[in-house]
């Protein structure tokens, strides 16, 4: 049976390149036989957290908001795409976690990120974990990290150059990994339920 993998990018930036990145991690989990989905966070454009979906009573969150909370709770993992804004998280990726934390609880989640420049997004992977962590998600020992992302991919949204062949590289370690604590945490649930 297939990993059901969701993979949230966050750029609300108009001229956005870790886009790519995050439909290479779909097609690459695809190409695995796990069954990956993106969540953009433009696309779904949820307002600034105001409330949060647990906020509400049951039936009274918009849809939008609603139809999320099902995918977050029916997921057995997680990719966060991150690029790194002035040394921290991008906030239209932040903004969309914030508005949930039930569903995330017990699962796995693996972190990727990217800049421009040739720290591949070191400092924003670092920041997630402690905010993935606070939610209760299981974070992976196997980031992966895209530096130079403007050049790393092709037209077709294939790896390019020296920094594509290297993430091309690190992809299936990183996979591997994920793979691994899903399948850990999903036999851990199917043999009791969680605590809270």
């Amino acid at each position: 049976m297939p990993r059901h993998i969701l993979v949230f990018y966050g750029s609300y930036r108009r001229d956005r390149q870790g886009i790519k990145l995050a439909h290479w991690i779909v097609e690459a989990l695809n190409a695995r036989g796990d069954s990956a989905e993106l969540i953009d966070a433009k696309a779904i454009d949820l307002p600034m957290l105001d409330r949060r979906f647990s906020d509400y009573a049951p039936g009274e969150a918009p849809a939008t908001m609603a139809e999320l909370a099902a995918k977050i709770s029916a997921a057995d993992g997680y990719v966060f795409v991150t690029g790194e804004y002035n040394g921290g998280l991008q906030p239209g990726l932040k903004n969309l976690v914030d508005h949930y934390l039930d569903g995330f609880a017990w699962r796995p989640a693996a972190i990727a990120s990217y800049s421009a420049g040739p720290f591949a997004g070191v400092r924003s992977a670092t920041a997630w974990r402690t905010t993935l962590g606070a939610m209760g998600m299981i974070v992976t020992s196997t980031p992966l990290g895209l530096a130079r992302i403007g050049g790393a991919f092709d037209a077709d949204g294939n790896p390019a150059g020296e920094d594509g062949t290297r993430i091309a590289r690190a992809f299936p370690r990183f996979a591997d990994d994920l793979g691994w604590w899903i399948d850990a945490a999903n036999a851990q649930r199917a043999a009791q339920a969680p605590p809270f």
